[in-house]
C-alpha cells in the first residue's frame, strides 16, 4: 500500500519537509531464534517489517494491519521491546520526502497464515540470525534496533536521553 491517504493529503501541504511520524516494527522469531526480515522493494535493503501508524489507529492495531498488508499474515503482539527515535531515525526518501520516525517495536507471533511478500513494498522475506544479517544490506535504523532488542528480556529498551550541553535548558 505504499503511502496512506492521510500522508498523501499531508504531503500536499508540506511538500517534502520533515514530518514526525509514529511507526511500528514487528519482531517475529522462528523456532531457531532467527528474526523475520523483509527486503524493501524500492531500496533492496533488509529490515524488520512494519510501517506508519495512521490517525485514529493504535500502535498494536497498526502493527496487525501492516503485517496483513505486507506479508498476508495475522499476528498477535505479545510485548513492547523498545521505543526508538532521534537523529538516527530521520529518513530521506528518493522522492525527497523527509520523515523523522518514532518507532514502537513489538515482539509478536504469527497466529494465522504463511508470509507472502505483497510485491508492492516487500520483495521477499527470510529468517536470519545475527551473523547472517550483519552482512546483509540494511538501513542504519534497523541495525540500531537489532543491536538493542532482546525478545527474551522482560525489559523494554529505549535510548537514554542525550547529554545536556552546558547552558542549554
Amino acid at each position: 500500500m505504499g503511502i496512506s491517504a492521510y500522508l498523501e493529503w499531508l504531503r500536499r501541504y508540506v511538500g517534502h519537509d520533515l514530518l514526525l511520524m509514529p511507526a511500528v516494527t514487528a519482531v517475529i522469531s522462528d523456532d531457531e531464534g532467527r528474526f523475520l526480515l523483509v527486503e524493501d522493494i524500492d531500496t533492496g535493503r533488509w529490515m524488520l517489517p512494519g510501517g506508519a501508524v495512521d490517525p485514529g489507529e493504535g500502535p498494536a492495531d497498526a502493527l496487525v494491519r501492516e503485517m496483513r498488508e505486507e506479508l498476508g499474515v495475522e499476528v498477535e503482539p505479545t510485548a513492547v521491546l523498545g521505543v526508538f527515535g532521534g537523529p538516527e531515525f530521520v529518513v530521506e526518501y528518493r522522492n525527497g520526502d523527509r520523515v523523522a520516525y518514532v518507532a514502537t517495536v513489538f515482539a509478536c507471533r504469527i497466529v494465522a497464515g504463511e508470509p507472502v511478500p505483497d510485491g508492492e513494498e516487500v520483495a521477499r522475506f527470510r529468517f536470519a540470525a545475527p551473523g547472517e544479517y550483519d552482512a546483509m544490506p540494511m538501513a542504519p535504523t534497523m541495525r540500531h534496533i537489532l543491536a538493542r532488542i532482546d525478545p527474551a528480556s522482560p525489559e523494554t529498551w529505549f535510548d537514554p536521553p542525550a547529554p545536556r550541553r552546558c547552558g542549554s535548558s
